[in-house]
């Protein structure tokens, strides 16, 4: 396996990091039912998914062993996230969520996969977390005596404890789907399998949550049409393809290197939050954005150091 990835593998990436900001940003745009939304995003997944396991081969076990703990560490994520969003801003909760994946995952990639990176590939993983995580810097000047980690868990205290366990979650499943992917089989069949197969078995169970706790709700929310139901059912498309992406790349390269990479949608994700939803955008953040595209040409060009 090469130790950088292909530009090709890169560019769907970047896309794939567009995508993922992009679905995140309707969800926490949403003013209504929120759970009923996240539900249709994957259950459309599972829709889009289905018609192709007729036409794919069957995964392995030793694959499955893998995507059945995928789909519990994904519903782990998707509590999480709804969480953080329920209690803190896109622009807070996302950076940092997102920017501990890429971080747990090369601390340990070494260890669990045998993947061990070159030094400019840890400084590079340490610069994009760290300006992923400057993007959740407080928007505001500090009082007296108040320092960034009095901001952080203050005010947003629950926010951020729901972002660094989203965090957490979304380093425990690109190491369970990288291992998965890899299982599955040498052919693109079979690494389409496994996310085919991952998206059907994980679809369903966030709408039927949201028709256990509130059954009237969910079913006046699907009722309303398009007003009530699109929302879910645009971002489940860009978030299955988005992933789906994602997954495969996980089996073309180090999965270290995949997590940074994707994770540069709180790029985008930072842009939505002020164009779409009216948070602050300031000089710190566009710091931030060049220390992240630095590391992230570090982890990706030629050997230095």
């Amino acid at each position: 396996m090469n130790t950088v990835l292909d530009p090709l593998v890169i560019g769907l990436l970047l896309a794939a990091a567009l995508m993922h900001a992009t679905w995140n940003a309707l969800l926490k745009a949403d003013t209504g039912d929120r759970l009923a939304t996240f539900g249709v995003i994957m259950l459309t997944g599972s829709l889009m998914s289905l018609p192709f396991i007729f036409f794919l081969p069957f995964p392995p076990k030793t694959a499955w062993l893998w995507l059945l703990t995928s789909v519990i560490v994904h519903n782990f994520y998707y509590y999480f996230l709804l969480k953080a969003y329920a209690t803190g801003d896109l622009s807070h909760t996302y950076p940092i969520a997102r920017g501990l994946g890429p971080l747990l995952v090369a601390i340990f990639s070494g260890r669990l996969l045998g993947e061990y990176l070159r030094v400019q590939d840890g400084v590079g993983v340490a610069l994009v977390s760290l300006g992923i995580i400057a993007l959740a810097a407080p928007r505001r000047r500090l009082k007296n005596g108040e320092t960034i980690s009095d901001v952080l868990l203050g005010q947003h205290r629950r926010a951020t404890i729901y972002a660094v366990l989203t965090g957490i979650t979304i380093a425990a499943y690109l190491f369970s789907d990288g291992l998965g992917v890899r299982a599955s089989g040498p052919s693109f069949e079979h690494k389409l399998s496994y996310i085919v197969w991952l998206n059907v078995c994980e679809g369903p169970w966030l709408i039927l949550v949201a028709l256990y706790l509130r059954p009237l709700g969910v079913v006046a929310f699907l009722r309303k049409g398009p007003r009530g139901w699109w929302r879910g059912a645009i971002g489940g498309a860009i978030a299955t393809i988005g992933y789906a992406i994602a997954i495969w790349a996980l089996a073309a390269g180090p999965i270290a290197h995949v997590a940074a990479v994707r994770e540069s949608s709180v790029l985008f994700a930072a842009v939505m939050g002020a164009l779409l939803l009216g948070e602050p955008f300031g000089k710190l953040r566009i710091v931030a954005a060049g220390i992240i595209v630095a590391g992230l040409v570090l982890m990706n060009g030629p050997t230095l150091f």
